[in-house]
């Protein structure tokens, strides 16, 4: 029988041993997360390795993960926690990235592979099947580094010089025909965060390592508010923002120093000031990658690390809740290890390994306010009257939902005829505002139709005077 204290004199020496090869080992076990299922379907060869992943919330409320693979885009469906299971594959040119975000039931997907533009893949008749629509068109694109979604947009970062290396804004009025609109090319653009027609850009490269604040509100001008240094050592590559916009988490990709999580205060954009970094308690080696913001949480992508869950009820002081280390093997200061995560309502959680693909998880701590952001709700269902009405040829359309809820917003000629979806897709409880850019339609009354899953509809007129 193994004593309690031969164990600690055990762990104590591996610990010992650790610190001599230069190395910080995780916490013992992992902490909080249980882990459901991981699935390793589809191992790249040759150095290609799983990349990127993203969730879709159906109408119906059943939960899918979509992961990127070397070969192509697996679907899971993973609603019933004891039955995970691959529901289809888009196959794509060989590639080490593959990114994807989703609007209303579709799943556009890019890579870095030549000639990969965008595929845009049916979601409708999941669980059955996933279907590719076709592939984008727009002229001279050909490859992208990552993509961003917000509304019926897309945000597509790093692509080919041709087409703009900054961030381009493609527009999804029609969901199966994307249109390049605006883009801002002033520097080098690896990821950005959407919110509200505002763009949050992280320019990884240049100056070196600069936040920039982008108007989005003209979708074809795309205009510069203003920008700061991620110092200290500056390599933005993704960030995310609190509710309310009051504080923007930052990742910091690099090998050495090992890169951070860092919490800046953009309250006031004049006087955008660094309030702390993070790293996971005990390691100072793993390299942070990316971070998404759920309520009350950060959900934190650390490669060596793995899966970090972090509660920052209090933003300016973000506290470890709850970890899983995909990549158990050590916390180097290596790009191998846990590379996306993803937060369902349910508050199961989805992240992809480079190495080992899938994982399905669940924290076993109660997650309170994962749901609503931290800022109150609004008390009832409204949607507001556009502004400004009438307009040319751009308008805004705000609604607010007191409880997360599936919404579709959509847009109707005077007989009857959609011609626009601006939502359809589940949303947080909150306040929201959507962009449209009825520059393609001719002049006349229209319109527009939310509806939510919790039975509210309503419908409001809009008039288009160019």
């Amino acid at each position: 029988m193994i004593t309690r204290n031969y164990l600690l004199a055990f762990l104590l020496m591996l610990s010992i041993a650790g610190i001599a090869e230069n190395k910080v080992f995780a916490q013992l076990g992992n902490s909080n997360m249980t882990l459901l299922s991981n699935k390793n379907d589809h191992p790249g060869t040759g150095g290609n390795l799983y990349s990127a992943l993203w969730g879709y919330r159906a109408p119906n409320g059943r939960e899918y993960a979509i992961l990127g693979c070397a070969t192509g885009t697996a679907f899971y469906d993973v609603t019933d926690s004891a039955n995970i299971v691959e529901v289809g594959f888009i196959p794509g040119t060989t590639n080490n990235w593959r990114e994807m975000k989703v609007f209303s039931n579709y799943a556009y997907i890019v890579s870095e592979a030549t000639n990969s533009k965008i595929q845009i893949v049916d979601l409708s008749n999941l669980p059955a099947s996933v279907t590719l629509v076709g592939t984008s068109n727009m002229p001279s694109h050909s490859s992208t580094h990552s993509i961003s979604q917000d509304g019926p947009y897309l945000y597509l970062h790093g692509c080919n010089s041709t087409f703009g290396q900054g961030v381009t804004v493609v527009d999804l009025t029609n969901p199966t025909s994307p249109v390049k609109r605006g883009g801002w090319n002033t520097h080098y653009v690896h990821d950005s965060r959407v919110r509200n027609d505002t763009i949050y850009a992280c320019n990884i490269y240049d100056p070196p390592g600069t936040i920039t604040v982008i108007n989005a509100a003209n979708k074809d001008n795309l205009t510069t508010i203003t920008s700061w240094v991620n110092n200290p050592n500056p390599f933005p590559h993704n960030a995310a923002l609190t509710a309310g916009r009051t504080y923007i988490y930052t990742t910091d990709e690099t090998s050495t120093p090992p890169g951070k999580l860092k919490v800046w205060n953009i309250s006031n954009l004049s006087n955008v000031t660094f309030v702390t970094n993070w790293q996971p308690t005990g390691i100072t080696n793993a390299i942070v990658h990316n971070v998404e913001i759920y309520g009350n949480y950060a959900l934190v992508a650390h490669y060596t690390a793995g899966i970090r869950l972090i509660n920052i009820t209090n933003p300016a002081a973000p506290v470890e809740a709850a970890w899983y280390d995909s990549y158990p093997a050590n916390n180097n200061n290596s790009y191998n290890g846990c590379w996306g995560v993803y937060m369902f309502p349910s508050g199961k959680i989805i992240a992809s390994d480079r190495q080992t693909g899938l994982y399905v998880l669940k924290p076993t701590i109660p997650l309170v306010g994962i749901n609503d952001p931290v800022n109150n709700s609004p008390e009832k269902f409204e949607l507001k009257q556009n502004y400004p009405n009438p307009f040319n040829p751009s308008t805004s359309i705000e609604f607010n939902i007191p409880a997360a809820s599936f919404v579709t917003l959509k847009v109707y000629d005077v007989l009857g005829r959609q011609v626009a979806v601006l939502a359809d897709e589940f949303r947080q409880a909150g306040n929201h505002k959507v962009s449209y850019d009825a520059g393609r339609l001719s002049s006349g009354v229209y319109y527009y139709t939310l509806s939510t899953d919790k039975g509210f509809s309503e419908t409001k007129k809009m008039v288009l005077n160019k």
